[in-house]
């Protein structure tokens, strides 16, 4: 409860702030368009996008893309991104409870039981994947978010190189003084609130919100509570504009555990009895922050400065042992954009040190202790060019360098301190895009991604770094057609892909509580996306055909 107090503490000025302003309400009828930004909305004729790391628009964008926003986010409660999510094809967002969540993308990710891997995610483009590939972007209130942009398939210099893609989240811009109270009770005694206000002056914008989710569950030993406190700041001036993001967290869930066949369908809500017996669960805290300079430096050429951070301190209590882990990371993102009107560029690097560190005991009796040391670095450069007013071609590419060193704090088993340093992946991407007229356009795209293995995956069964590990890696090959008609009341979107991945990563479980990583074969992931959305009376249907072929290793 004192954590909780304090986590809460940051958002006392929010709120008094909010509580003064004329407007309260649960909905917020929109501006008109002409008032409205175009980098933060979707208005009919354009969608803005940050898919390039250049803002862009939705019908120019050479490969895959989806965008999210506005009463995309009305059709759930708010409480769970899958609802949203799933409502896109190639997407498949599944949520065992709230606290267990796993996002899939053209097959991407399937292979982790209780997580999301394989897809990179970022939340104002502050990266909230951890450096071993894990994204939890559940964990942020749908209703704090303005748009959702998705990107299927290996994104190279655009998001990282995440083999499933990535998915890009983006807090709210509104332009006028308000403040927004929502409460929401359902089954399972749910109850969820959020709170919310935004404040402008000439040069200043600020928002921020307060919510708190909790649950009982289906289950047994299935109870969730989640509060987060979520802010942005934006001071503009002619020649430079600074943005800061901060991210508190502080949740606690039991653990119901999986059930085997004949229990599942005699007795669905009961929880495993091993967890049920000792109340299995976990709890977290986390908080992410983020600070960004963009330098003006003239009409056409502009700076940007990025710094990021992460810190969580997580529990879980398991029947075989419990698990305590805490992780350190901080960041920097240096990026030089050219615009001119036939061609843009941008130049930039990225990196990222984080630490893991983790112990396991039983019975308050310590039978392991490690330190994880991982530093990223990759260098990106984008080449956009317009060859004729229809026709624009996109040439990216990413350096990526990743070592790793482990250091063996428990000293009864021996000193299984260790490095590893990869060899550096090359990541390249070629896009094109053709607008066939105002209503048409087609396009296609090739690009590399890959995916590094766990702290689980990088360690032999008995503790040591395993010096044979390789990063899966994959190309994906992708061409589509988008289509407006009836004055863009409906749009529709095919596409076919086709991706070949190598040295496949699966987690090989020893024991109950002992993983431990190989490179088994290669997969073939072949598939067509097929999406209508209708703005008259507002349905979307999404479809997939997703055959894939999959080759043992020897």
């Amino acid at each position: 409860m004192q954590n909780q107090f304090q986590l809460i503490q940051p958002s006392i000025l929010l709120l008094l702030l909010s509580g003064l302003l004329p407007t309260f309400a649960q909905t917020i009828n929109p501006l008109p368009e002409k008032h409205q930004q175009p980098d933060t909305t979707i208005v009919l004729e354009k969608v803005t996008i940050e898919g390039f790391r250049l803002s862009s628009h939705l019908r120019t964008f050479p490969g895959n893309l989806s965008v999210l926003a506005g009463k995309d986010f009305m059709l759930s409660d708010g409480t769970n991104l899958a609802t949203t999510l799933n409502t896109l094809p190639g997407i498949n967002m599944q949520s065992g409870t709230y606290a267990t969540n796993r996002i899939v993308i053209r097959g991407m990710g399937s292979r982790t039981p209780y997580n999301t891997n394989r897809i990179r995610s970022y939340l104002n483009d502050i990266p909230i994947t951890t450096s071993d590939g894990i994204s939890a972007p559940e964990e942020i209130d749908a209703q704090n978010l303005g748009r959702i942009e998705v990107i299927r398939g290996p994104s190279s210099a655009l998001y990282g190189s995440g083999l499933g893609g990535s998915v890009n989240l983006f807090t709210p811009e509104k332009l006028k003084n308000e403040g927004n109270f929502s409460l929401n009770y359902g089954s399972f005694s749910t109850l969820k609130t959020n709170i919310s206000g935004t404040l402008n002056t000439a040069n200043t914008h600020l928002w921020g919100s307060l919510s708190h989710l909790q649950s009982d569950g289906y289950r047994e030993n299935n109870e969730f509570r989640r509060t987060s406190f979520l802010t942005t700041a934006k001071w503009k001036q002619s020649k430079w504009t600074l943005k800061s993001t901060l991210l508190l967290t502080d949740s606690e869930a039991e653990i119901p555990s999986s059930l085997g066949k004949t229990k599942f369908e005699n007795e669905p809500q009961a929880a495993a009895a091993n967890w049920a017996a000792i109340e299995g669960h976990k709890k977290n805290q986390k908080a992410m922050a983020g600070l960004s300079f963009t330098n003006f430096l003239s009409s056409t050429l502009t700076q940007q400065l990025s710094l990021h951070g992460k810190w969580s301190d997580n529990y879980e209590k398991r029947p075989f042992n419990n698990l305590s882990d805490q992780t350190l990371s901080a960041g920097i993102r240096g990026k030089l954009s050219h615009y001119r009107r036939v061609t843009d560029w941008v130049l930039g690097i990225d990196w990222i040190t984080e630490q893991y560190k983790w112990k396991l005991d039983q019975d308050n009796i310590l039978l392991n202790e490690n330190r994880e040391t991982r530093n990223q670095f990759s260098a990106f450069a984008i080449l956009n060019y317009r060859l004729t007013t229809r026709l624009s071609l996109s040439v990216a590419g990413t350096l990526n360098h990743i070592r790793y060193r482990l250091t063996d704090m428990y000293a009864a088993n021996g000193d299984q301190s260790g490095r590893r340093n990869f060899p550096v992946i090359v990541s390249p991407r070629l896009g094109l895009n053709y607008i066939v007229g105002e209503h048409l356009s087609f396009y296609a795209s090739a690009g590399h991604g890959f995916s590094m293995p766990s702290p689980e995956e990088t360690l032999l069964p008995a503790g040591d770094v395993n010096p044979d590990i390789k990063p899966e890696q994959g190309m994906q090959y992708e061409t589509g057609t988008r289509l407006n008609l009836f004055g863009n009341a409906v749009e529709a979107e095919v596409s076919v892909y086709w991706i070949e991945l190598n040295n496949l990563l699966v987690t090989k479980r020893i024991t109950e509580d002992i993983f431990t990583g190989m490179n088994a074969g290669k997969t073939r992931h072949q598939g067509l996306k097929l999406m209508l959305h209708n703005r008259i009376v507002e349905y979307r249907i999404p479809g997939n055909l997703n055959p894939l072929s999959l080759t043992p290793f020897s």
